[in-house]
């Protein structure tokens, strides 16, 4: 075998590693198994993974940059915290970019646009009828930044698949609140959405996306103020 040749094969096979090691954390981090402050042992997971902490360290610079995992000046990293005391400032900022993608979208989207928006809804309705968290919020990013892509503003779409990015712990919890057996009826919101974007109907698109943001918000927030005391005789 060539020296190119044998770089090449231990080039795919760290990337194979690095990736190994990013779906296995970023799955963990986003269904909550690694709570928000834990520490990422890199010596512990080299072992259970039997790899070398090469392509941790290189995962964990892919999940930093997502604002999964958290490097501290000591250099030793943790998952990243969810700041619940700035909630209301992500939900203003989520709830607008719903709008204003959706509405865009509604104006500028071609018959491309609309069959790409179809295949992410086709995969996030297979995603919530198999009750598969996880799946249900990668394939709900994809079906938003599918409208966004409509919307023909590249400023608009980076902003908005950031704070979909950046949501997805929030948005486990929003499915967590349903036991991860979402209603139909919110698969149908998406529906009523991707009529409304084929009709070229923007004022109906703002409205049906500001209600979707308003739906979600009020289920996350009901479900952070629930109260779940049990009542001790002492």
């Amino acid at each position: 075998m060539s020296d190119t040749a044998a770089t090449s094969q231990a080039e795919r096979k760290r990337g194979e590693g690095v990736r190994r090691v990013y779906e296995i954390l970023r799955d963990d981090i986003l269904d909550l198994r690694l709570a928000p402050g834990s520490p990422i042992d890199e010596v512990q997971l080299a072992e259970r993974l039997s790899m070398s902490r090469t392509p941790i360290r290189e995962a964990l610079v892919r999940l930093a940059a997502e604002g999964l995992v958290t490097t501290l000046p000591n250099r030793s990293t943790v998952v990243s915290n969810i700041d619940f005391l700035n909630l209301h400032t992500f939900f203003d900022a989520l709830t607008l970019m719903y709008r204003v993608t959706t509405r865009l979208a509604a104006e500028f989207r071609t018959d491309a646009d609309l069959k790409m928006i179809r295949a992410r809804q086709v995969q996030f309705t297979r995603a919530v009828e198999a009750h598969d968290a996880l799946a249900m919020i990668a394939t709900n990013r994809e079906f938003h930044a599918a409208i966004a892509e409509a919307g023909r503003n590249p400023y608009y779409t980076g902003l908005f698949c950031r704070l979909l990015d950046e949501g997805r712990r929030i948005l486990r919890v929003y499915y967590s609140s349903f036991d991860d057996h979402l209603p139909r009826r919110y698969v149908d919101e998406h529906e009523d959405m991707i009529a409304a974007i084929e009709a070229g109907d923007v004022a109906g698109a703002d409205r049906l996306a500001s209600a979707h943001a308003d739906q979600i918000v009020r289920q996350i927030q009901d479900m952070i103020a629930r109260d779940h005391r049990r009542p001790i005789a002492l």
